[in-house]
């Protein structure tokens, strides 16, 4: 255990001391790395400017939500020229069809929703699923850009409540209380959509 947190130690240490003279930018160059095909800390980087600077939260989680789109825009185009073979690879059959029934009925929502979940949500898999079956470029960038945006919003006024250590938690509770997250994520979603579909009914009539 000892070991592993003195690499853990040292990897934060040297990710941070590069990412010092990029200033507010580390974080938008940090999501598009994630985004695209590299794994990094994500949320901790963001956890650790807020940490830092809590007036400017709300610049760090649109900056994390901008990267994270235009990191994916990558894998969206590997995805749009050949994603559907390279999902049917790396998935069961049963869970590449309850997918594609997902953005065959809701594509907006089939993207945005894992957008909003913390890691080890296998994120990618949809982002390649979202170009594999012809998503509109525009809404896949949108559905990224507000659920990850909804994700940081949530992750950076934690932090400035909790403190950085909220990140090590959030992950814990993810993991332990899968169910609990995706019921309580997907309770509000519906909520909100029921919400917007009254306001419609309601200008219209």
């Amino acid at each position: 255990m000892k070991t592993i947190k003195h690499i853990l130690e040292r990897y934060t240490g040297y990710l941070w001391a590069a990412l010092k003279p990029l200033g507010i930018w580390g974080v938008f160059v940090i999501a598009a790395a994630d985004g695209s095909f590299l794994g990094l800390p994500l949320d901790a980087v963001v956890a650790g400017y807020v940490y830092q600077d809590h007036a400017r939260f709300w610049l760090y989680a649109l900056l994390a939500a901008a990267g994270s789109a235009v990191g994916s825009s990558v894998l969206y185009l590997i995805g749009y020229a050949g994603g559907e073979a390279l999902l049917r690879k790396r998935m069961a059959p049963a869970r590449f069809d309850k997918i594609k029934a997902s953005f065959d009925r809701h594509e907006f929502w089939a993207l945005m929703f894992p957008a909003m979940l913390p890691p080890p949500t296998p994120f990618k898999l949809f982002v390649l699923a979202a170009a594999a079956f012809e998503m509109n470029y525009g809404h896949f960038v949108l559905a990224i850009f507000l659920g990850r945006l909804a994700r940081f919003g949530i992750l950076s006024l934690l932090t400035i409540k909790y403190g950085r250590d909220v990140v090590a938690a959030f992950a814990f509770m993810f993991r332990t209380h899968l169910h609990l997250v995706l019921g309580a994520a997907g309770a509000g979603i519906g909520i909100w959509f029921l919400l917007r579909l009254k306001k419609r009914k309601r200008m219209a009539s």
